[in-house]
């Protein structure tokens, strides 16, 4: 069986897989789940376009380390075979650890696990099924590989996952302000002393990268109509914890009942396998189905908000800069106990509030410059923008929102 596919991607063309052993992990059926989980939640709500699947985005980032490390080696760096085929499988498989609508519900499907952790599971698992193939991919995914360049790729301010995701996000959302030069950045990547850095000519690029990001999460990834739609998912499934925890029947699928009953810790997983592959068979699917069942259920509140949802009857949201008072809090609680005529404790599901951030360039984890002079330099002290600085700083906005025949 020839194994050598060639993938027809709308980013960047023809996309060729390298070699057999990554077309097996593709195959994988753990793999596969990705291309049933949406890369941005539920942003389609607002970029109708925007149903791009986790698969779609790993593939592309495989193709691009491909390429970078083509770069790499026209310019002198020594890179095995073997090297590349783990760098690509590395990328390849960063965001397995995924869950339904990916960050959305990150936090309240697995409370205290980090995606990152799942995926290192999950390539733990792969690579005892591949009979250790996969165990070069392990030390760069967790940077214990000494050619620290690879985890940089797979991991970093400035790493193939972040030029892709900007790259096809833009393309799916059609929000063109965000749209980055990939193929001019991949150009100026070089290694100094097993480091990733970019030469001075890509300065520029990099300034508009990191502008590009910014600009992205204002206006896609933390747009106020995604939030309140993401609040209100999240609410969707604390009532079904909840129903469920009481012993009320709720439908839902073995994977998606099992996180509804139960809260897991990550020594958890390490320790039954069965946990693991009830996770890998957890998808977008799984959410949507149940709620189709759920839009009909006896409790007056799961049933009300997953038909809200379902029509796209979202929360009104608030968005300011001050912290969202107690008094504030109180007034929504006590507007909805009226409107609704329902237990005060009960209404927190009706509404949310909480901070999202903005962190273009984190501090402490530099894009370096190498200069003409050889001197290395991060790009806040290498660019002649002001703003570059300015844009590590994390830049908070709190929100505010609840059904919109509730007035405050």
């Amino acid at each position: 069986m020839n194994k050598k596919k060639i993938i027809n991607d709308p980013i960047y063309g023809f996309v060729q897989l390298p070699s057999d052993l990554i077309f097996d992990v593709i195959s994988h059926p753990a793999f596969q789940r990705l291309r049933h989980i949406r890369q941005l939640g539920l942003s389609d709500l607002v970029y109708p376009a925007a149903l791009h699947s986790r698969f779609q985005h790993a593939l592309g980032a495989q193709h691009l380390m491909g390429r970078v490390l083509g770069t790499l080696r026209q310019k002198g760096t020594d890179i095995s075979p073997e090297e590349e085929e783990a760098a690509r499988l590395a990328v390849l498989l960063h965001d397995m650890g995924h869950g339904p609508f990916s960050h959305a519900l990150e936090h309240v499907l697995l409370p205290g696990i980090k995606h990152e952790s799942l995926s290192y599971l999950f390539m733990e698992q792969l690579n005892k099924e591949f009979n250790g193939a996969l165990s070069l991919a392990l030390q760069i995914f967790r940077n214990s590989y000494s050619r620290k360049f690879f985890h940089q790729l797979v991991s970093s301010q400035l790493d193939v996952d972040r030029l892709d995701y900007l790259k096809r996000d833009c393309f799916f959302t059609g929000v063109q302000e965000g749209a980055i030069g990939v193929d001019r950045i991949v150009a100026m990547l070089n290694v100094y002393q097993e480091h990733l850095v970019v030469e001075e000519k890509g300065i520029l690029n990099i300034e508009n990268f990191l502008n590009s990001r910014r600009f992205m999460y204002w206006q896609v990834y933390l747009h106020k109509t995604a939030v309140s739609a993401e609040r209100m998912l999240v609410n969707v499934v604390r009532r079904a914890q909840a129903l469920v925890r009481a012993g009320h029947n709720v439908t839902a699928s073995d994977s998606l009942r099992l996180f509804l009953a139960n809260d897991y810790s990550l020594s958890d997983f390490t320790e039954n396998s069965a946990l693991l592959t009830a996770f890998g068979r957890l998808d977008d699917h799984d959410l949507w189905g149940a709620m189709k069942f759920w839009r009909t259920h006896p409790d007056p509140i799961l049933s009300m908000l997953t038909d809200m949802l379902l029509t796209r009857n979202l929360f009104q949201i608030r968005l300011s800069r001050e912290p969202i008072g107690r008094t504030t809090v109180d007034s929504i609680r006590e507007a909805i106990a009226r409107e609704y005529k329902t237990l005060r404790a009960e209404t927190s599901y009706l509404y949310s509030y909480g901070t999202v951030t903005n962190e273009a360039y984190a501090e402490g984890q530099h894009i370096n410059i190498l200069m003409r002079n050889g001197e290395l330099l991060d790009i806040a002290d290498a660019s002649d923008l002001p703003n570059i600085k300015a844009i590590s700083k994390i830049v908070k906005k709190n929100y505010l929102c609840w059904p919109k025949n509730v007035s405050l």
